[in-house]
């Protein structure tokens, strides 16, 4: 069980390695059997696979990155935080151009790291950013919404 300071300080913390490329520092936020749910690269599993998702996908795809929780909450075995982002685009066809990004995290806790993440981000304000094709957009979309339905606590909630 942990506080709301205690989630903040572990988020700092978290974001900071992020920040500076440490994605070792990164996944030792997170149990060793988390889960990280990731709305662009997907689901990322234990530390090995959240150092990836770090290393391997988002560094490679942005540089100058900041991302930064506010107002955590928590009830000891839940959190939820609000975070801003941002950074620059290295995919080739997006090169050089800025993101801003506004989410809303929740978090599974246990033994006072993170056991499970979530994060809803409206991506379509980022891929108008980096200027993708509405069409491109719309495939994303549909993939996304795929994603959000499969879900068990989707179904459940539709009684399926």
């Amino acid at each position: 069980m942990i506080t709301s300071a205690e989630l903040q300080a572990l988020l700092d913390a978290m974001t900071a390695a992020a920040e500076s490329g440490d994605s070792a520092g990164f996944a030792a936020a997170f149990t060793g059997d988390a889960v990280y749910h990731d709305y662009i690269y997907g689901d990322h599993a234990g530390h090995a696979g959240i150092r990836s998702m770090l290393d391997e996908h988002f560094l490679r795809d942005a540089t100058d990155y900041h991302w930064k929780f506010f107002d955590a909450v928590c009830d000891g075995d839940h959190g939820y935080a609000w975070s801003l982002s941002r950074f620059v685009s290295t995919v080739p066809e997006f090169a050089g151009r800025p993101v801003l990004i506004d989410g809303m995290s929740r978090f599974r806790l246990r033994g006072g790291l993170i056991a499970e993440y979530w994060e809803s981000v409206n991506g379509g304000i980022a891929m108008a950013q980096l200027g993708v094709a509405p069409a491109r957009m719309e495939k994303v979309f549909r993939k996304w919404g795929g994603w959000l339905e499969a879900r068990p606590e989707v179904r459940r909630y539709l009684g399926l």
